[in-house]
């Protein structure tokens, strides 16, 4: 049976463009990008700092403002105990750190660690569609807050925040503003300059990059600081020492230039297969739910919960698709997906939910076959449960 690969919001596969940028990085030019003594060592300097220029161009930043680091976990890890730290050492009085209970686990237990260094975190709940209530968070920035962390699009629904409104109100109230555009970067327009963001953080898989590269924006004017996560050579303006992987960066910067360039066309794409698949399920009489279906959502991240028939027995049914339950990084949890729940869902129906990703890549057929299979497999784990 052909695999069929609808997972892309837990990593994307590499981009041929991508592959072919890389490929003479790793056994011709290979050389320590930070040897700037040597021709060598300057050309994988240069490759790398192209690379920064197409990551920067992609949301809108300044070349100096992108720190590039192993992914969005360590960007968002620096970018929320970095910027909190500096501000405790500085003598900053603020101890509020605020984040969403959607956010990535990343992002949540960064903040949480926090509170073993005399900080105050706070969580916002959201609506049933995965909103955060502005009012909420006007209320919660009552009290002198350090950072504010408000992902742009959900890693498990879609649900695309808005930022614009969110960024205004933290802004008004001194506060520092991060986002993890770790699904949102290459997949819809990102300008860090009209949000006023002050830190975002982006991953290279999640658009069709490599694994193991990221990127932290740090604004510049005016200007953030921070605290490393550790100490070495002081690379990247002393905020994330290590050799950087030049192959793996040069692979980043084409998949941004190539999702600067196409993001528009792959979203149209990624519409109309959502639309197929939704039609495909209620042609063949598959009673179904999108969850948060009335907010904004990025079209290739689709919860879609099957009443009747548990998402776990689902994916058993179907060995020959790639589909997930939730976020990959909670996927040896066993509990209901967070994110469902903080939307309001109840353990059942979070259990009910799945998660499919269609990309770049995702055709048509695919689709049809996707939808031929969803629905013969929740009639059948329904009618073996009826009969339980």
């Amino acid at each position: 049976m052909q695999e069929i690969y609808l997972d892309n919001a837990a990593s994307t596969p590499c981009d041929a463009r991508v592959m072919a940028v890389m490929a003479p990085l790793f056994a011709e030019e290979f050389a320590n990008p930070h040897s700037d003594t040597h021709a060598p060592g300057k050309r994988a300097a240069e490759a790398v700092e192209q690379a920064r220029g197409h990551v920067a161009e992609l949301i809108g930043a300044d070349p100096r403002e992108i720190i590039f680091t192993s992914g969005a976990t360590e960007a968002n890890n620096l970018a929320i105990k970095g910027a909190a730290r500096f501000r405790m050492k500085q003598g900053d009085g603020r101890k509020r750190i605020i984040a969403v209970a959607t956010e990535h686990k990343c992002v949540l237990e960064s903040v949480r660690d926090l509170a073993q260094e005399g900080f105050e975190p706070v969580i916002l709940g959201v609506d049933h569609n995965g909103r955060v209530d502005p009012a909420a968070l006007r209320d919660a920035l009552a009290v002198p807050t350090a950072l504010v962390s408000i992902m742009a699009a959900n890693n498990e629904t879609g649900v695309m925040q808005d930022l614009s409104s969110l960024g205004r109100i933290v802004k008004e109230a001194g506060a520092l503003l991060h986002s993890d555009l770790a699904q949102a970067a290459g997949k819809m327009a990102i300008d860090v300059r009209a949000l006023d963001l002050d830190l975002a953080s982006v991953s290279a898989h999640k658009m069709y990059g490599p694994k193991g590269v990221g990127a932290l924006f740090v604004r510049r004017r005016p200007r953030v600081r921070l605290e490393p996560l550790f100490s070495g050579g002081g690379q990247e303006r002393g905020l994330r020492s290590g050799t950087l992987p030049s192959t793996l960066i040069a692979g980043f910067g084409e998949a941004a230039r190539i999702a600067r360039a196409e993001w528009q066309a792959d979203d149209h794409r990624l519409t109309a297969l959502a639309q197929q698949l939704f039609h495909g399920l209620r042609e063949r009489q598959t009673p179904f739910v999108i969850n948060a279906q009335e907010a904004r959502r990025l079209p290739g991240i689709i919860s879609l919960r099957l009443p009747g028939a548990p998402a776990t027995r689902i994916m058993e049914a179907l060995p020959e698709m790639a589909l997930s339950v939730g976020s990959a990084c909670s996927s040896a949890d066993l509990a209901p997906s967070y994110v469902l729940t903080a939307m309001g869902l109840n353990p059942t129906e979070a259990a009910e939910s799945l998660r499919l990703s269609p990309g770049r890549f995702t055709t048509p057929a695919d689709i049809v076959r996707v939808a031929e299979l969803l629905a013969d497999a929740a009639q059948r784990v329904r009618a073996e449960r009826s009969t339980q």
